[in-house]
């Protein structure tokens, strides 16, 4: 018995690196996701989303919030690459998992989907102020409109709001429009403002506010209008993303399939947005979409090949950077406009937009500034969606050598001019002092 315990020990330990590593930078959607219910009942109540994440290849171990053996990591390797958090009543997490261990999972540049209701308890909300959210205060609270309500709803609290203002991002929300109004029923939360890498991805309309639907109000609301955000999303400075909704609901099959109409509008779908929205968001979150792969920094002299270890000032210079983007499948090459690279020392010397061959291929040419030192190579690329791109390579820069001026300098012919004339002067002058009479 005890050497079968020993073989089933030596078999786990070398299969544990294959589980944990099974997410590469080559292939980012090769990934194990953890899934956290409050109740089991969701496995068939939310089963589209499921099912969805499955087909695209994602392995889902889902499991109640109040396991005992719920672990995120395990011998110091991280079991799991996204974790899911669909137990907003939740007071405390099975197992070793807590809030620590989940603000460390993050750090580690994994991904997480955080989604509250009415019920949000205080664990949920901490992990949520962690990644610059912050839920209504009061936990009976849900956003209410008596504008831009579904007309399902018409003869109800207008809690189930039809929200149609997305954030303008191809890449967040992929390039086909959502035409049909999202629906929504949940709690409010704002953004903290000191937090610029939070950011709205659903928001309420100027009509809606935070209050009790059951009770009237006896002071203004605190969260009104479009400083409501019913969905945010984070992308943290590692490139790990987290997604945040204030509704359960929202990723249920009910509201998948039910068709809308917004009031006041004449256009009635047969079906809601929120598929679509969940589908394209959740495709952004765990980097099936917006994911960005940098090659090396590539620099030689104009003419040559090969990279030098050293640049001589005035130097004429090419530079290179091959950039790729994965499109859930494959890489394919990034195409964009706004890349540029700095020659640096303390502060940019050169800065230039690099031209692109549509092969994903950004390059420039320039001429190495009339300073030396020691420069960087830079590329830094943050743009809305997309990960995060940080490259640098160090290259000294020499002054001219002794024996590389140039025999005459233009600049200098004012004083060879005057060094000629003044001799020609003293001839003149020897000349007639000697011989006039």
């Amino acid at each position: 018995m005890m050497n079968l315990s020993r073989s089933v020990a030596l078999i786990s330990l070398f299969l544990l690196p294959l589980l944990t590593f099974s997410f590469s930078v080559d292939n980012p959607t090769d990934r194990r996701v953890l899934v956290l219910l409050d109740d089991l009942s969701l496995k068939s109540s939310h089963s589209i989303f499921f099912n969805t994440l499955k087909s695209r290849g994602f392995d889902l171990d889902l499991k109640l919030a109040e396991d005992s053996k719920l672990a995120l990591q395990r011998y110091g390797q991280y079991l799991y690459d996204g974790l899911i958090i669909f137990a907003p009543s939740t007071e405390r997490f099975g197992g070793s998992l807590d809030s620590k261990s989940i603000a460390e999972f993050v750090d580690s540049g994994r991904d997480l989907i955080l989604s509250a209701d009415t019920s949000a308890s205080d664990l949920i909300r901490g992990i949520a102020l962690e990644c610059g959210v912050d839920f209504d205060e009061d936990s009976s609270a849900m956003v209410i409109d008596h504008s831009s309500f579904s007309v399902s709803d018409v003869d109800g609290d207008h809690t189930l709001i039809a929200a149609d203002d997305l954030v303008k991002s191809h890449a967040i929300l992929g390039k086909t429009k959502i035409e049909a109004p999202v629906l929504f029923r949940g709690v409010a939360h704002s953004l903290n403002p000191t937090n610029n890498l939070v950011l709205k991805v659903l928001s309420a309309s100027p009509s809606a506010y935070s209050a009790n639907p059951s009770s009237k109000l006896s002071s203004p609301p605190q969260l009104t209008g479009s400083a409501i955000s019913l969905v945010s999303v984070m992308q943290a400075r590692n490139n790990a993303r987290v997604v945040i909704s204030g509704s359960l609901q929202l990723f249920s099959d009910r509201l998948f399939r039910s068709g809308v109409q917004k009031a006041g509008s004449p256009n009635k779908y047969e079906k809601s947005g929120n598929e679509q929205f969940v589908t394209e968001l959740s495709k952004w979150v765990f980097h099936e979409r917006g994911h960005l792969k940098a090659g090396s920094l590539v620099h030689h002299r104009v003419g040559e090949t090969d990279e030098p270890a050293i640049y001589r000032i005035k130097d004429d210079l090419e530079f290179s950077v091959e950039i790729l983007e994965w499109s859930g499948k494959s890489w394919e090459p990034y195409v964009a406009d706004d890349m540029q690279v700095q020659f640096y020392m303390m502060s940019p010397y050169v800065l230039k937009t690099l031209s692109t061959d549509k092969k994903g291929l950004f390059h420039t040419s320039f001429k190495v500034p009339d300073v030396y030192g020691v420069f960087q190579f830079k590329v830094e690329y943050e743009k809305l969606g997309y990960t995060t791109l940080s490259l640098s390579k160090q290259i000294p820069v020499r002054p001219y050598r002794h024996n590389e001026y140039e025999r005459f300098i233009p600049t200098a012919y004012p004083y060879y001019g005057a060094c000629f004339t003044t001799m020609a002067g003293f001839f003149v002058f020897s000349f007639v002092y000697l011989y006039h009479k």
